[in-house]
């Protein structure tokens, strides 16, 4: 609020030349006035309003609510004496600028009272000039009504949409803590592991070496494949990382679930296909990996329908087979399950599964917007 074009207001629905008219138009009525007195007590009365309208939106406390006081004063002594009205519009846009809710209403109900007042008093003095501009005064009056409520409202919807945002950065962070939680967890289950094994390994092949050459070549093969092992899925790991389109996700799983002979049907693939936000494709680009991996590698399933679906409240992701469903469940099919659900926790989404004819994994996060083009929330 410390800009020098406060003096303009902004974001009111009225163009900014239409409040330099305002600033301009009060010079105009005192000069009409015709007296020399009045012509200098009106400009006076103009450069203190202007004066005391900046300070208002620098200063805080007592002083602010001075300088609203003395624009007030002004604000009458205009009305009444030089039949200029306008600067009521000011003080309304001013008003709706003030966040203390006891302040806002108080300030409010003086504003509302001294310009009716005035504005009474203005035409029994000035009945002809104020007839004149009658239209122009009623559409003021309005102003000095809804003015402030539309600006104060405006404010509130900016904070909340700051702290929308500000939180929507907090999810995206701890998401890519949690993330960054995960690859570590890869890369030492992966290279951990096998680096470990292969040490073991390398050690029996030395001490073979001098006495059996043929336990030391078997010893260097399986070095050689367990190495091959974890290039592998190491690529893997990096791959998942890389991907984060539910487009190429989806060319992905085709391929997969092609080579493992499992068929697949997919519905409202366009649904999937819409705009979203990196967060939220990038979730559901894990989510819907994992769920295909448990079908690879526990279902034993044969089929498997995978449904895509938006609405204006939510985006939904069903993965369903004909597999063995949980009844030969293992650590690592259940840990993916987990996996999932703590990753759709971070945008506010769940995830239902059962087993019942095959496995079914149902994943809902919610949305806002229509259905071109909604943005996660």
């Amino acid at each position: 609020m410390q800009n020098w074009f406060h003096i303009f207001p902004k974001n009111t629905g009225l163009s900014l030349y239409v409040w330099i008219i305002f600033c301009v138009l009060p010079f105009y009525f005192v000069i009409s006035s015709a007296t020399f007195i009045e012509i200098t007590i009106g400009s006076i009365m103009i450069m203190l309003f202007f004066t005391t309208y900046r300070l208002s939106f620098i200063k805080k406390g007592w002083t602010m609510y001075m300088s609203v006081a003395i624009e007030m004063a002004i604000n009458i002594g205009m009305t009444v004496y030089f039949g200029y009205i306008y600067f009521a519009l000011f003080l309304a846009f001013f008003i709706g600028n003030v966040q203390n809710r006891k302040g806002f209403f108080a300030i409010y109900a003086a504003h509302v009272t001294t310009t009716a007042a005035a504005t009474t008093i203005g035409f029994y003095i000035q009945n002809e000039t104020f007839m004149v501009q009658l239209p122009f005064i009623a559409i003021a009056l309005i102003g000095v009504l809804l003015l402030p409520f539309t600006i104060s409202n405006r404010h509130k919807r900016e904070r909340l949409e700051s702290q929308l945002e500000t939180a929507n950065e907090k999810i995206a962070q701890l998401l890519l803590a949690e993330e960054r939680q995960r690859i570590a967890r890869d890369l030492h289950d992966t290279l951990g592991q096998k680096l470990s094994l292969i040490g073991i390994k390398s050690d029996l092949a030395r001490k073979w070496l001098p006495i059996d050459q043929e336990k030391t070549n078997i010893e260097l093969q399986e070095i050689q494949k367990i190495a091959r092992t974890t290039l592998n899925e190491v690529r893997e790991i990096v791959s998942d990382i890389k991907r984060s389109r539910l487009s190429d996700e989806i060319a992905r799983i085709k391929e997969i679930l092609t080579a493992a002979e499992v068929e697949l049907k997919i519905k409202g693939e366009d649904d999937a296909l819409l705009k979203k936000p990196p967060l939220l494709e990038n979730v559901l680009c894990m989510c819907l990996k994992e769920a295909v991996t448990n079908i690879v590698k526990h279902s034993g399933a044969d089929r498997c329908t995978i449904t895509f679906a938006q609405t204006p409240t939510e985006f939904c992701m069903e993965i369903k087979d004909n597999g063995n469903g949980l009844t030969g469940k293992t650590d690592e099919k259940q840990g993916g399950l987990q996996g999932m659900k703590e990753r759709l926790e971070f945008i506010n989404g769940d995830l239902h599964y059962e087993s019942q004819d095959g496995f079914l994994v149902a994943m809902r996060v919610p949305v806002t917007g229509e259905k071109d083009g909604g943005s996660v929330q």
